[in-house]
């Protein structure tokens, strides 16, 4: 079992919060630990709590284990930045969400206008879980997604909107220089600076 390794941590939240949130950042060093299903299904379980629009539920799921046969050509969809770290990730979970709904007394399904954010909240919830478990997920848009949704077999009337690279935190000195200064819990903007009483 690795250990991970510390990490300095200066943010500091404007209001009181659980540690979790402050804790909670997206490295890009691995260790290249394996991982089994059951361990992704228990951070999957959590979005799954996710709250969406009517109760829809619009998030869908890949998982790929890196000792799966559709590793390699997942892997090909990255771009080479990307590729340079995710080599050592334990697996890769692909979020999508369903266009479609069926509302609460109606057989019908429509277009569902929330489908994308209520998937943002599954995946935080996902993210959040996996920190707890002692896993960490650094999500990643660059991809070739059009080459990804065919790796995947997305269906029709569903957005791939990303992937989560799955992994035990390793050492930063293993990263390239430009990666290596990144690998640290950034900061946020300030609430001042987000939210507004009564208006934006």
């Amino acid at each position: 079992m690795s250990t991970t390794p510390p990490m300095p941590n200066s943010r500091q939240a404007d209001y009181p919060v659980n540690v979790q949130f402050t804790a909670r950042w997206s490295p890009r060093s691995y260790t290249g630990e394996p991982i089994d299903s059951e361990q992704v299904m228990c951070m999957l379980e959590a979005a799954r709590w996710a709250p969406s629009s009517n109760n829809a539920q619009p998030w869908r799921f890949a998982v790929v284990l890196r000792q799966d046969p559709e590793w390699n050509a997942l892997f090909a969809t990255l771009n080479a930045n990307n590729q340079v770290w995710v080599a050592k990730a334990s697996a890769l979970v692909a979020v999508a969400s369903s266009h479609l709904a069926t509302k609460a007394g109606s057989a019908e399904a429509v277009h569902n206008p929330m489908h994308a954010f209520d998937a943002g909240a599954a995946w935080a919830y996902m993210a959040m879980q996996a920190h707890l478990n002692g896993w960490d997920l650094h999500g990643i848009g660059g991809f070739n997604k059009d080459a990804g949704a065919q790796v995947l077999k997305l269906p029709t009337e569903h957005t791939l909107h990303m992937l989560a690279a799955v992994g035990k935190r390793g050492d930063p000195s293993a990263l390239p220089d430009a990666l290596r200064e990144r690998e640290s819990p950034n900061a946020r903007r300030s609430l001042r600076e987000l939210v507004g009483r009564g208006s934006f």
